[in-house]
């Protein structure tokens, strides 16, 4: 099938967006996977400097005129969301750096379709405005965290900024939002702090995920998924040492973590092989990058430039049908995403141009 309507698609069990529940169309790719979940960079600008992410001086940021104005990302999300995308997470960067992020949050959960609207967040900015995200019906948050030592996240980030990130995770729960704690696992630099990140869910509903570290922005590791050294069966293997058996929660299509419960623990684990990228062969994902490019794979360089398609012009048929073509020639998994890029070159793109 390469791209097709199906009307099958209902609004999920536990939605964070109350959304109609009448059937919707199914987009789906060349290789029969479903598109429904679109990641939304608003910004390519950060607060912190973590060096998996970007150099210590930071990147050359993009001028303000060259990012996507939100007028533009909402026009763009509510032609997706036409074709089927119904879950929206908004990232950067950091999405709080970029000013009336929640007023632009609330218009995008009143677009038709949308069901599901989050955000990837650092946290160091996000307290404030807990109650508000609250208010939207945003029920679930990711938020970036490496470590829960001081000196090793401001080691990390470059920043001493761990008190105001714990200080929205505690906000969050507090507010009724499901947190994800995203910690990339980092040989020789957080490997101590896998435990007591992970025995947070002993006592808080919470789910820690480990993510593989992936070779963006500077290349901080030369390994292939094959020799990398804390891929996803080591960081298994080492949290079922120490804290026993790890119990596997059935997965969905579209998941990208392996997810786990520990007897006696409120929350779960889960781990993420983004390195390795055994879940491909279900990604429901697509990225649009602050400066408007289509990414149908993170490891991809850019299918489709809809800023410049935006700005000389285009109609909603015209970036329908520019869409509709790329979605027709997705590359089936990360790996041949990465083989078509010049060179094959991932370590200098930072991540957070990408969007996460």
């Amino acid at each position: 099938m390469a791209l097709s309507a199906v009307s099958s698609a209902s609004a999920p069990d536990n939605p964070s967006v109350s959304r109609e529940a009448t059937p919707r169309p199914v987009l789906f790719d060349n290789h029969d996977r479903p598109l429904e979940y679109l990641r939304l960079a608003v910004t390519d600008r950060c607060n912190l400097r973590c060096f998996y992410c970007m150099p210590e001086e930071g990147i050359k940021y993009l001028p303000k005129q060259e990012l996507l104005t939100y007028e533009e990302m909402l026009r763009l999300t509510g032609l997706l969301a036409g074709l089927g995308v119904r879950k929206v997470r908004l990232t950067g960067g950091e999405p709080f750096v970029r000013r009336d992020l929640v007023p632009f949050m609330a218009r995008l959960s009143e677009l038709p379709g949308i069901e599901e609207l989050s955000l990837t967040t650092n946290g160091v900015l996000t307290a404030p405005h807990v109650p508000e995200l609250a208010r939207l019906g945003v029920r679930t948050v990711n938020l970036s965290l490496d470590t829960l030592d001081r000196a090793r996240f401001a080691a990390i980030t470059r920043r001493d900024e761990l008190p105001r990130v714990l200080d929205t995770l505690y906000a969050l729960l507090e507010a009724g939002i499901r947190v994800k704690i995203n910690a990339v696992v980092m040989d020789g630099q957080n490997i101590e702090d896998l435990l007591p990140l992970a025995e947070l869910t002993r006592e808080l509903p919470v789910e820690v995920r480990f993510i593989e570290e992936m070779p963006f922005n500077g290349g901080s590791h030369e390994a292939t998924p094959a020799t990398l050294p804390w891929n996803h069966h080591r960081i298994r293997e080492h949290l079922a040492l120490n804290l026993g058996e790890l119990l596997p929660v059935p997965s969905h299509p579209g998941d990208t973590a392996s997810h786990y419960t520990v007897a006696g623990h409120q929350g779960r684990l889960g781990i993420i092989a983004a390195y390795s990228r055994t879940f491909c062969g279900t990604c429901n994902r697509l990225r649009l990058t602050a400066e408007g490019g289509l990414k149908t794979c993170l490891y991809d360089q850019g299918v489709l430039d809809l800023r410049a398609m935006l700005r000389t012009g285009a109609s909603d048929d015209d970036l329908i049908a520019a869409l509709s073509h790329a979605f027709r020639h997705r590359a089936a998994n990360g790996f041949e995403a990465e083989s078509q890029r010049p060179l094959h070159q991932l370590n200098f793109e930072s991540m957070s141009t990408i969007g996460g």
